[in-house]
């Protein structure tokens, strides 16, 4: 795989063209757009594009957003010309009246964030951009719609027939390993000695997608320990003192972080093909494996305890066990979804709820995010197609039997307790 990755970018990097610095173009960038829309020969479109991006690179936020501004109104789709072409299609549907329509409905932005990748490293260039935008563009309508056009395009370019998975190891490059430190989001990296008993061991592995435009970046990456049975605590899975264990003893895969790479790249799905492959591959590679799971954070459950004023004690672990149950399978959003961000991720790739784990994290993220807790999702290869469809369609919830226990102790609990409140409240008006 790495070879191939190696090959694709080779592929990319030679569409270099050279050209001198006296060559950049000083124009004003509404300019320089509107010139490279309409350029017709490679080298001078390839030279406007280059012109382009370094010059937006110099930019402030000021200046970003001015630029992003033009985009979003001056080449944007023009009303009377979708009209016109929608008259003529309807009046004969043709060849012709058919293009017609497809170019008076697509912006010209979209062909120029095109005509912008043409460049030799464009593509990591416009991924920062599109962070720019995200980052700038919250509250603009204008700003938000020019957003589409962006991730309508990075969907295309970041399918995953194009993504290359490779391995991190202590062997990778050190540029590599030197960002798998730093974008990684879940539980942090605080040294190399630390990354080197995350990616080194036996029973440690660590996976990437790369793009062949960018094959120094990744995209997403995936932490897994090799274990025997199910851990309820990611304390004891990442100890320094933790006994190795050869990886052909192990029956359990723990996925226990995932970490988006690219800020750019909000919004397009990774981690559903990431997780699957790396299950598929370790499945080959090690027979033994039969159960698959993560080893997850419940980021929204102290909030949603606290919104929701229900009491709580972090010492008592059966009752923090219910009321996560109780979160996972009843708190959900205007949509139906579930509240919980990182239960949204894992039911929707086909996994269900498997067991729940109270004092899981003791680290001061874990403490303010989740009150400690963690729970571990079951990836059943047999049965996420199926999972899949049903969260899809009915939002319907894969659970254990000892998940709906729990949720259902829960239930009853806050039930008794408001009837308590209910009745003393009646006390209190007699």
């Amino acid at each position: 795989m790495t070879l191939l990755a190696e090959m694709m970018s080779t592929l990319f990097e030679r569409r270099f063209v050279p050209w001198r610095d006296d060559e950049y173009d000083t124009r004003p960038l509404p300019e320089l757009t509107a010139d490279l829309i309409g350029a017709r020969g490679e080298i001078s479109g390839l030279t406007l594009a280059r012109s382009i991006l370094d010059r937006y690179a110099t930019l402030d936020d000021e200046g970003k957003c001015a630029f992003f501004h033009h985009l979003a109104q001056d080449m944007g789709v023009k009303p009377d010309r979708v009209r016109a072409a929608i008259d003529a299609y309807e009046a004969g549907q043709t060849k012709a009246t058919y293009r017609a329509f497809v170019e008076a409905t697509e912006p010209p932005r979209q062909e120029l964030i095109r005509r912008l990748n043409q460049v030799p490293g464009a593509t990591h260039a416009l991924v920062q951009m599109r962070a720019d935008l995200l980052r700038l563009g919250r509250d603009d309508d204008a700003l938000r719609a020019l957003d589409l056009d962006f991730r309508h395009l990075f969907t295309s370019w970041f399918n995953r027939g194009f993504l290359v998975l490779r391995p991190i190891s202590w062997e990778s490059p050190a540029q590599i390993l030197d960002k798998i430190i730093a974008y990684e989001a879940v539980h942090a990296i605080r040294s190399w000695a630390d990354l080197r008993r995350r990616v080194e061991p036996s029973d440690r592995r660590c996976f990437a997608f790369f793009h062949p435009a960018m094959p120094d970046e990744p995209l997403i990456f995936v932490q897994v320990a090799l274990t025997r049975g199910v851990p309820g605590s990611i304390q004891g899975l990442l100890a320094e003192d933790r006994e190795e264990l050869p990886g052909d003893r192990a029956d359990t895969a723990v996925f226990y972080s995932i970490s988006n790479c690219q800020a750019g790249l909000a919004s397009i799905s990774f981690g559903n093909s990431l997780i699957k492959q790396v299950a598929a591959d370790l499945s080959v590679e090690l027979p033994g494996l039969k159960t698959f799971v993560t080893l997850s954070p419940l980021p929204g459950f102290a909030r949603w305890l606290a919104d929701e004023g229900i009491p709580n004690d972090p010492e008592d672990d059966a009752h923090m066990r219910s009321l996560a149950a109780l979160y996972l399978t009843q708190a959900k959003r205007t949509d139906a979804q579930p509240l919980d961000p990182v239960a949204r991720f894992h039911l929707g790739n086909g996994a269900s709820i498997h067991q729940v784990h109270a004092r899981a994290d003791i680290s001061g993220k874990g403490q303010a995010q989740s009150l400690g807790v963690m729970v571990n999702y079951l990836y059943d290869l047999s049965k996420v197609a199926q999972n899949h469809e049903r969260f899809a369609g009915a939002q319907e919830i894969a659970t254990s039997g000892e998940v709906r226990r729990l949720a259902a102790t829960a239930e009853k609990a806050l039930s008794k307790a408001e009837q308590t409140r209910a009745d003393q409240v009646e006390e209190e008006k007699t």
